[in-house]
């Protein structure tokens, strides 16, 4: 399988992955000892009772590793493309769209989430809504992005799986050039759609050659487990494909379990909830195992009430291999710059910790080895 820009053919974990983590001062030199946290203490809680005021951040390279490219579409591309393809949206203007942007729970974002791809109808709308988002990722200090299109999303409304491959992919091929980010394509596959569905898009993208470095698994999780899809993990992974799933997010810690041991995984999309089982965390911590954490994003679909009570400092703590990514950025309020910036603002994130995380991305990512040295060089490690 075709890949982009420096990135590896899939098989293995890469070796940089597993290497330990420098201190804070073999990371960044010029940080002084007093923008470490307390000894037993990584991150803090802002007090409840304090204004929250925004806090400049600096911009540390990170790798998105959480990405769905259809939840980059801002309101304003829906409407640029509902004009341009002569659809009729059943929102008035962009006041009234924003308006449905307060969900109760997954689903309800799922059902906006769908409605709102009918825009997305040639080659040329999926490279525009790519292009938008690699322009503000580059703009948050995203340098490597492995980004989740959902194929079957789109072929089950009449649309053809070389239109949204081919659109998403053409912009891709010259991302690094274009945007100094290096990038993977993830098909990623609904887990409330049947697996013989999934099996049937695999084999298609397999038959054309798709420039795909692995597939995922997203959608609604509740009532839709790991051992679903065992077979579509099998297959993948017989075609060399990478392989990550969701769990964790609304789905119980067993989720994240048999994810691992199903469906034979690299990575965990979101596994926030791991923290309800000790003994999952202590297994996560040994194996190294990479969560890609999405902090507003569950904030937006009530996984979390709030972002301080967010599991993310206590993930931190217990050592977790945690990175911090967008998941749907148009729709859940902020880019990874955005996330960074609530974290240190609400959680009292340091210095120390934003690095760690810049570092767990770029060692969690399917980029090869050259690509991860040279985004740690410029995370300031040597």
């Amino acid at each position: 399988m075709e890949t982009y820009d420096g990135a590896p053919e899939p098989g293995g974990a890469p070796a940089l992955s597993d290497a330990p983590l420098p201190t804070a001062e073999e990371a960044n030199p010029e940080h002084a000892a007093k923008d470490r946290p307390a000894e037993d203490q990584t991150v803090t809680e802002a007090a409840a009772d304090e204004p929250v005021v925004e806090q400049p951040v600096k911009l540390l390279p990170v790798a998105e590793l959480h990405l769905h490219i259809e939840g980059t579409l801002e309101p304003e591309l829906i409407f640029a493309l509902a004009e341009r393809n002569g659809i009729e949206l059943p929102y008035a203007d962009l006041d009234e769209l924003r308006a449905r942007y307060e969900f109760t729970d997954l689903q309800s974002f799922l059902d906006l989430y769908y409605a709102n791809m009918a825009v997305l109808q040639t080659e040329q709308d999926f490279a525009d809504m790519t292009r938008a988002y690699l322009e503000r990722a580059a703009a948050a200090g995203v340098r490597h992005a492995e980004i989740m299109m959902d194929p079957q999303a789109h072929v089950s409304r009449g649309i053809p799986l070389e239109t949204c491959v081919n659109g998403v992919a053409s912009v891709l091929a010259n991302s690094l050039a274009e945007f100094g980010v290096s990038t993977l394509l993830i098909a990623a596959f609904l887990r409330d759609l049947s697996e013989e569905s999934a099996l049937g898009v695999l084999e298609q993208l397999l038959a054309m050659n798709a420039p795909i470095a692995g597939i995922g698994l997203d959608s609604a999780e509740v009532g839709n487990p790991p051992a679903k899809f065992e077979r579509l993990f099998a297959r993948a992974k017989e075609a060399g494909l990478h392989r990550i799933a969701h769990a964790g997010e609304e789905g119980p810690p067993s989720y994240i379990i048999d994810a691992l041991e199903l469906l034979d995984v690299e990575r965990i999309d979101h596994g926030i909830r791991c923290m309800e089982d000790p003994d999952l965390v202590e297994h996560l911590v040994a194996e190294r195992v990479p969560l890609t954490v999405c902090p507003l994003s569950n904030v937006r679909l009530r996984a979390v009430d709030t972002l301080a009570e967010h599991p993310l400092p206590a993930m931190l703590a217990a050592g977790l291999n945690v990175s911090v990514n967008s998941d749907d950025p148009a729709y859940f309020g902020g880019y990874v710059d955005d996330n960074f910036v609530q974290l240190q603002t609400v959680l009292g994130l340091s210095e120390f910790d934003r690095v760690r995380l810049a570092s767990n991305s770029i060692r969690s990512s399917f980029a090869d080895d050259e690509r991860k040295t040279e985004l740690l060089a410029e995370l300031g490690y040597s």
